[in-house]
Parts: C-alpha cells; sequence; structure tokens
C-alpha cells in the first residue's frame, strides 16, 4: 500500500523529471500550471504516468484542475483511488 509520502516522492520525481524543472522549483504546493512548470500537453502525460503507476483509470468528470494543481492535490487524488 502506498503512502500519501511515497505516493507524492514519485510524483514530484516524475515532475522534476520530465519537465527538467529544478527539485526546489518543484514544491508539495506548487502549482505547476499556473507557475508554468506543465502545460496541456504535459497534463495528458502526467495522467497516464499517474494511472500507471498507481494502477487505476480516472474517470473524465475527475480531470479537474483541483486533481491536478500540485503534488499535494494529486497525491490527495491518488490516495482516494486506490484505498
Amino acid at each position: 500500500m502506498e503512502t500519501i509520502e511515497t505516493i507524492k516522492d514519485k510524483v514530484r520525481q516524475y515532475v522534476v523529471e520530465t519537465t527538467y524543472a529544478s527539485p526546489d522549483q518543484v514544491k508539495d504546493d506548487s502549482l505547476i500550471f499556473s507557475e508554468g512548470i506543465f502545460d496541456s500537453m504535459g497534463f495528458v502525460l502526467l495522467i497516464n504516468f499517474i494511472e500507471e503507476t498507481f494502477n487505476f483509470k480516472a474517470k473524465d468528470s475527475e480531470l479537474l484542475e483541483d486533481n491536478f494543481e500540485s503534488i499535494n492535490a494529486m497525491a490527495r487524488f491518488v490516495e482516494s483511488k486506490i484505498s
């Protein structure tokens, strides 16, 4: 079972590796789209990564900015889907 911290670590690592952002730039509460770390194309890849890594399929109705705006938001969303 994944803990909230391991979920955050995996998502943060993916964001840093995919965007080449500085690890210092990607904080748990960084707004990754508003701050320009990710764009709409990156969003599609991010969703694929999350679904494959944590083994679930997000519904279209769940693909909201609120669920993906930060590492914290994504970790809470993933935790809700896998618990």
